[in-house]
């Protein structure tokens, strides 16, 4: 068992995803920074969609009780392992007593702990990931455990990446939206030449931005969205929906992101500064 100590201030299991119940209004849900977590599990040697702790801005402290190997990914946290620094992106053997803990947040917004063979836990509508109400909790507390498999010996393929740095990119690329069209030339003028920040409404469900680009009177019939729509308010604000977004919207759908441009998103907290690139 993986025991918390301290849950931190936002730690949930996840995988990538639950698919085929968007039709009954659920969520995809599944890690914010998929680029991450997909090189993590490579070095583990794991199934690309084996379920990790995604951990939002401070970390939790964790006690392992059997031995392992775990990679951490995505945002730099100042990770300790027993009180000594560990890297990202390295495969690291752990033993039963052994404290993982985080401290400062360098750069990012959210981290990735994976562990070998993935975390284990209750499959709600074929995936991990945690979503309340579909599942019984939201995210993990003081004292919660999670499983997993106990791995006493094992020599990974490749034991270090060192990679491109998603991390410090400013600018997202999307794709025309639906209702791209309803765009004005004033409206065009300030989306795509313009720096924009992230408000303080930011989380899984959603990233408002602070500036905005024009009213608009345009309306459409409920229709549906998917991770990375990104909507248009009727006084001309911002939303993106994101993983945990609802299925369906009825602001006009001016833009999408790319799959890459939502993990690049996911690392991105208030006050940060983002801009749109058009594919």
């Amino acid at each position: 068992m993986l025991k918390f100590l301290k849950s931190g201030f936002y730690t949930t299991l996840q995988d990538f995803g639950r698919f085929g119940y968007r039709n009954i209004g659920v969520p995809v849900s599944g890690v914010m920074d998929e680029v991450s977590v997909k090189k993590a599990n490579v070095l583990l040697e794991n199934q690309q969609e084996d379920a990790v702790l995604e951990i939002t801005m401070t970390g939790p402290t964790l006690l392992f009780e059997s031995p392992t190997y775990i990679c951490l990914s995505g945002a730099r946290m100042s990770p300790t392992l027993n009180n000594k620094p560990i890297d990202n992106y390295r495969v690291i053997k752990v033993e039963a007593g052994d404290i993982l803990s985080y401290g400062k947040l360098e750069n990012g917004f959210r981290t990735y702990l994976a562990i070998k063979n993935g975390f284990h836990g209750d499959k709600v509508l074929g995936s991990y990931s945690q979503y309340y109400p579909v599942t019984s909790t939201k995210c993990f507390k003081d004292s919660d455990e999670i499983p997993y498999e106990p791995v006493k010996q094992y020599e990974p393929a490749i034991s270090e990446l060192k990679l491109e740095n998603h991390l410090e990119q400013q600018y997202i690329e999307v794709f025309k939206g639906p209702e791209f069209s309803i765009l004005t030339d004033a409206h065009l003028e300030p989306l795509f030449s313009k720096d924009f920040t992230v408000s303080k409404e930011n989380n899984r469900m959603a990233y408002q931005l602070t500036e905005e680009i024009g009213t608009h009177s345009h309306s459409i019939l409920t229709s549906g969205t998917l991770p990375g729509t990104v909507q248009l308010t009727p006084t001309g604000r911002l939303i993106i929906l994101m993983k945990d977004g609802q299925t369906t919207g009825g602001y006009p759908r001016v833009l999408q992101l790319s799959d890459k441009s939502i993990s690049v998103l996911a690392q991105k907290k208030f006050g940060d500064i983002i801009s749109f690139k058009l594919l």
